[in-house]
């Protein structure tokens, strides 16, 4: 059973996370006509009366445009207030994941966009590790992931998780612990809820934009502090031959943050991983607050006295 956080931000104010209910008969429960964000929080180490935020800004103008493919004018800079204004009424005192959903919240019955009423809400949990940080077995996953030109990719909308949840579910029931997913070109494009990169030579590679994946923050992230440290990386179509021959292989996610990957069907990896580890290093003391050159990725939420 998850922890949640004890408070929610539920149609414009804040309630009891018990009393924050919607209706059986709303619009996007029926069509997945919703798109979520997700972002992490905790405590800060060195200062106990503040939480701290990863990359705030950024998650609450993805989730704006996210709210755009549904047709409804949500500013980051209220997204992000509401956040500030939930963790302080929350007060955590552990790592947690915050998730923020914008959605068609009328009670219709007719499949669209206009015309219909739209809201946003924002509860919590208590997480630790999404995955396990020792490294997860990954099968390659028989369903695809969708298409650009059928379905807005750059924003994280609700009814396209099902494509993930199938994945997910045939790779636990067979064995492994996540999915690796093709895209209709046959080349890889990400996980079931993460971005995926390999190590080749020391450089690091990724599939770009053009496979179908998600603008993640973590990748974005994972790629902008490869390069400060002098690590080449390259964005271009990977091909699932070449995760069996990659010298190491990782995940990347709000959730997910860096997990290694120690196989992927019958191909095993190599325990060290020189450039995996390296990169989870770093991040998580910017996410610390520990890293003066990333401090302003991190956002200080003093608590309330």
């Amino acid at each position: 059973m998850h922890n949640f956080l004890p408070i929610a931000y539920f149609r414009n104010q804040f309630v009891p996370f018990a009393e924050a209910n919607v209706s059986i008969a709303t619009h996007a429960l029926h069509y997945g006509t919703g798109a979520f964000g997700g972002m992490r929080g905790l405590p800060d180490p060195q200062n106990p009366g503040q939480i701290l935020l990863f990359r705030l800004d950024r998650h609450s103008q993805r989730l704006s445009q996210s709210a755009r493919f549904m047709h409804y004018d949500l500013p980051p800079d209220k997204i992000q207030q509401v956040i500030i204004d939930f963790v302080k009424k929350n007060s955590p005192t552990t790592s947690f994941y915050i998730r923020p959903f914008v959605y068609t919240s009328d009670l219709g019955i007719s499949p669209r966009l206009h015309s219909v009423e739209k809201d946003f809400f924002v509860y919590g949990l208590e997480l630790g590790d999404y995955l396990s940080p020792e490294g997860v077995s990954c099968r390659i996953s028989s369903w695809h992931r969708q298409e650009d030109r059928s379905l807005p990719l750059r924003g994280k909308i609700s009814g396209a998780y099902i494509t993930s949840s199938l994945a997910k579910t045939e790779a636990v029931e067979s064995g492994f612990d996540e999915a690796i997913l093709l895209n209709s070109q046959g080349k890889v494009s990400e996980a079931s809820g993460m971005n995926i990169f390999i190590v080749r030579n020391g450089k690091l590679i990724t599939p770009g934009f053009d496979q179908d994946i998600l603008e993640g923050i973590t990748r974005d992230s994972v790629i902008t502090v490869a390069r400060s440290l002098g690590i080449e990386v390259i964005e271009r179509p990977v091909d699932k031959s070449e995760l069996f021959i990659a010298d190491e292989v990782f995940l990347s996610g709000t959730a997910a943050r860096v997990t290694p990957v120690r196989r992927v069907e019958n191909y095993e990896y190599s325990p060290q991983r020189p450039v995996t580890d390296q990169l989870r290093d770093k991040l998580t003391a910017i996410t610390e607050n520990r890293d003066p050159e990333f401090r302003d990725w991190v956002f200080a939420i003093p608590l309330e006295g």
